[in-house]
């Protein structure tokens, strides 16, 4: 029998790193909350088919990379930060092709203390992250991806889901008032060139948010591409959109029974079954 090894790849994901950023005129900190994974793939047939690893870079020295890299070098962005552990890798790998490095940060807020920001005292933010993809290929333009993950909204207005098609299994009732809630997942592509990563993800989340709250829905799809072509149409450095948002269903309780009417008011908050809506939108020529 004739087996071929058609692709591969290797890495560290998971890589937890804090680091404390201490100013030096004053006593404020800056918490940086990462995570990162790493993924490399190239010529590395040997390491599967005979074993032979003198190619091979250790999964646990992109460990200690990432936490020397952070010791060396001011994070920055999350974007240039995995631009320089890409960068990295490439050139401490010969056999590696590419490289892709995904790094999520987490919020910290500051704590208040008599009415001000505590310089060096926080509690955890929302669950939501901010994700920065770099990949590296050889000979080839780096390529950046910003988003974001699990940014948990609701309204409770301009959402509606009616005119579906309807089989002899259809119970769903439709309807020109509802919650919409999900936790939704971004990803958006920069086009190559110089960006303002800070400035281009804080525009990008705002179109998000603020079409989110103000687009008439006519179902999740409807908001999902409005809130992608908000941005494309704002932000001339991202080439394209790929949004991901589970339906949180929000089902209206059942008062009949205890001769009670219910104009909207009570709900019943699910985890599951539920709908998942998933669209890439990006620019046409």
């Amino acid at each position: 029998m004739s087996v071929e090894l058609t692709s591969n790849s290797y890495g560290k994901s998971a890589i937890r790193l804090l680091k404390v950023e201490r100013s030096n005129v004053d006593r404020v900190h800056v918490i940086r909350d990462l995570t990162v994974d790493i993924a490399m793939s190239g010529a590395f047939t040997d390491v599967h088919v005979v074993g032979d690893n003198s190619r091979v870079l250790p999964t646990d020295t992109m460990k200690n990379t990432v936490y020397a890299l952070a010791r060396e070098h001011h994070l920055g962005e999350r974007e240039e930060f995995g631009a320089l552990l890409a960068a990295h890798f490439l050139d401490a790998s010969e056999a590696a092709e590419r490289v892709e490095v995904t790094i999520a940060e987490h919020g910290w807020r500051r704590l208040e203390v008599n009415g001000r920001p505590h310089e060096h005292s926080f509690e955890r933010g929302s669950a939501e992250s901010r994700i920065a993809i770099v990949t590296a290929v050889r000979g080839r333009a780096v390529e950046v991806t910003a988003g974001i993950e699990n940014l948990v909204i609701l309204k409770s207005a301009q959402s509606a889901f009616r005119g579906y098609l309807k089989d002899r299994f259809t119970t769903l009732e439709e309807t020109s008032d509802r919650i919409l809630a999900t936790a939704m997942s971004a990803r958006w592509r920069y086009r190559t060139g110089e960006v303002a990563y800070g400035h281009a993800f804080d525009g990008a989340r705002r179109r998000l948010i603020e079409t989110f709250a103000t687009h008439e829905s006519a179902s999740v799809q409807h908001t999902l591409y409005a809130m992608a072509a908000a941005v494309l149409d704002e932000r001339a450095d991202v080439e394209e959109v790929a949004i991901t948002m589970p339906n949180k269903h929000h089902l209206l309780a059942k008062l009949a029974p205890f001769g009670l009417d219910n104009q909207n008011e009570v709900f019943v908050p699910t985890e599951e079954p539920y709908g998942l809506i998933q669209a890439t939108v990006r620019r046409g020529d």
